[in-house]
């Protein structure tokens, strides 16, 4: 198993006022090297939105974008029609396909909004534009890892257009757990997003990452109030 850590701390920042975001990986006016993708996941960004603020309309083509709030809400618009609120609870998807226009703007006055915003590159291009929201709610396990996206329509979760997997884990206790890659020749993204994890060396923080290659298998304990999101993906030279 091969494995690079990338530390909380050591992510692109870019603070506008009203956008506070930190970058894993390259994007906007951070750019670093080593750090331009891991396989098809492109963007991870981990982005807080003052109340009241947003991203204007602009436009994506041939990229899956995730979105997952961890805390507050977020107003969505699109140029298919599409006029929703996602909050703390649920995923957004949208396949950007031939072409999309959008915006996202905190529709609260006195609350800001952090979500994930995740851009996947796609097996297939120039489809059809498509959005979709869910609950993951009931999804979510506790003191387990369930999945919240693949490449299925009919499985659980939200699908996109790639042969990847995302998992939510939430441990209330300490425990261990263990996660089994469903592609061969896929790597894991290992994300914290509250609490430790352990595996390997390394004690993994609040929004510390590691990228995971080269294992068909892969072990970790947890402390307790522990929240973690696990992607799969395809290694792609890209």
């Amino acid at each position: 198993m091969k494995t690079v850590v990338h530390k909380a701390n050591t992510r692109g920042h870019a603070n506008h006022g009203w956008l506070d975001a930190h970058h894993t990986f390259s994007f906007a006016d951070y750019y670093h090297t080593d750090r331009m993708n891991f396989g098809v996941l492109r963007v991870l960004n981990d982005d807080r939105i003052a109340a009241g603020k947003g991203f204007g309309t602009h436009p994506h083509n041939n990229m899956e974008i995730i979105s997952i709030p961890l805390e507050g809400e977020l107003e969505h618009k699109d140029s298919m029609g599409n006029t929703a609120v996602i909050k703390a609870g649920e995923i957004q998807v949208m396949s950007a396909g031939t072409g999309i226009l959008h915006s996202e703007f905190n529709p609260n006055d006195d609350q800001e909004v952090n979500l994930l915003q995740i851009w996947i590159y796609p097996h297939l291009k120039d489809v059809e534009p498509r959005y979709d929201q869910l609950s993951i709610a009931d999804i979510k396990s506790v003191n387990g890892l369930k999945q919240i996206l693949s490449p299925d329509a009919d499985d659980e979760g939200v699908w996109i257009h790639q042969n990847a997997w995302f998992h939510l884990g939430e441990f209330d206790e300490a425990s261990e757990s263990a996660y089994t890659i469903k592609q061969n020749g896929n790597g894991l993204y290992l994300f914290v997003l509250e609490g430790e994890v352990f595996i390997k060396n390394y004690k993994l923080e609040k929004r510390d990452g590691l990228a995971i290659t080269e294992t068909q298998k892969v072990e970790f304990k947890v402390s307790a109030n522990t929240k973690v999101l696990l992607m799969e993906v395809p290694m792609f030279d890209l």
